[in-house]
């Protein structure tokens, strides 16, 4: 009973967002506005990955617009070829390309091609940089520095290679989804509800890693590095192992996001937005459990909402949002309840002294 007790806040988390998100949503929200927050959940599966990696692992990935770019393109270039039909073109390879797809597309007409290489290829280009940046001891401000430099090269690569992956102009034009006309409103929410459940299935991985042995061993890694490293561990893989989850996650919610925006481009994946994950995941709370996918859903809600009404300043409220909750809520906005409690409990005594005296 106990242990049912510990994890009835969890429980009762998991219940209140499936809720919010699989009926409450989609009954009260216009076609519109549910594609917008599609793309917030999206956004949100990158976000619980910071919260592993940041939160967790004390690792400040500034980087994380890489590997959702690259879930991101890896799907686009399929959505591409499977509306080109067999042996077809891509249209802008014909507008801006010699006509002809290169080598390295053709693997991406399979679906199930496409499907393993969304986990794969973000999973092994985090695997590779994390080891070789973890095993040189690289932590701290350096490694912030290395990751948010991988964002901006990636952004450069993409914009330079305008015949092969559309430059600056990105891949858009989406007809279909594994064979589903992405025009037929009834599929547009079937894809809110696939992202909505990918999200569901990620923070149920992340609250059993966080309750398991390898996340008390990351958050051992987070703080005491060295002496996790006299105990026998290596902290190198460790930190990997978290950094290659959150690139998954991350690659998932790109390939997810590119079908329902209907556009990835060079924007989506660079140091802003990058950044901006940071941000939802630093508001929300970094390190519980629901704070960093809430934080991102509130932060590109505001931004939608605000953007709207007053265009030239949202970004200054941003920037302030960030500033107060760093300043004086460094546990996120997510804290917010146990600083209350807190604060309860520590009025109760003097309120007893007062009425004794």
């Amino acid at each position: 009973m106990s242990t049912f007790r510990r994890h009835v806040p969890a429980l009762s988390g998991f219940v209140a967002i499936a809720v919010a998100l699989l009926v409450v949503a989609p009954s009260v929200l216009s076609a519109f506005r549910l594609s917008l927050l599609g793309q917030f959940v999206c956004f949100a599966m990158v976000a619980v990955g910071i919260g592993l990696a940041w939160g967790r692992g004390g690792m400040l990935t500034l980087g994380q617009g890489v590997y959702f770019g690259l879930g991101a393109y890896v799907m686009a270039m399929h959505m591409k070829l499977d509306d080109a039909g067999p042996g077809g073109v891509p249209d802008f390879m014909d507008l801006y390309g010699s006509g002809v797809v290169p080598l390295w597309w053709e693997p991406f007409r399979s679906p199930v091609v496409t499907l393993v290489a969304i986990v794969a290829i973000p999973a092994v280009v985090a695997f590779t940089l994390g080891w070789a940046i973890f095993r040189r001891r690289v932590r701290g401000a350096y490694f912030a520095i290395l990751s948010q430099a991988l964002a901006a090269a990636f952004a450069i690569l993409l914009i330079g290679q305008q015949t092969t992956t559309g430059g600056t102009n990105g891949l858009n034009g989406f007809r279909s989804f594994f064979g589903y006309d992405l025009f037929d409103p009834v599929n547009r929410r079937m894809l809110f509800f696939i992202a909505s459940a990918a999200l569901l299935a990620m923070l149920v991985l992340a609250w059993q890693l966080y309750r398991s042995r390898y996340g008390e061993l990351l958050i051992a890694v987070r703080d005491q590095e060295e002496r996790v490293r006299f105990l026998g561990y290596d902290p190198a893989m460790v930190k990997t192992v978290a950094y290659v989850i959150a690139a998954v996650m991350a690659g998932i919610g790109g390939a997810l996001f590119a079908p329902i925006a209907g556009i990835i481009s060079p924007e989506d994946v660079g140091v802003v937005p990058s950044i901006a994950f940071l941000i939802g995941v630093a508001i929300g709370g970094r390190t519980t459990l629901f704070g960093p996918a809430l934080g991102a859903l509130a932060v590109a809600w505001a931004q939608t909402s605000l953007s709207e009404n007053f265009p030239s300043f949202w970004t200054y409220f941003q920037g302030a949002l960030f500033v107060v909750v760093v300043a004086f809520l460094p546990g996120g906005l997510a804290s917010l309840a146990g600083v209350w409690k807190r604060r309860r409990r520590a009025s109760v005594p003097a309120e007893r002294e007062e009425a004794s005296t």
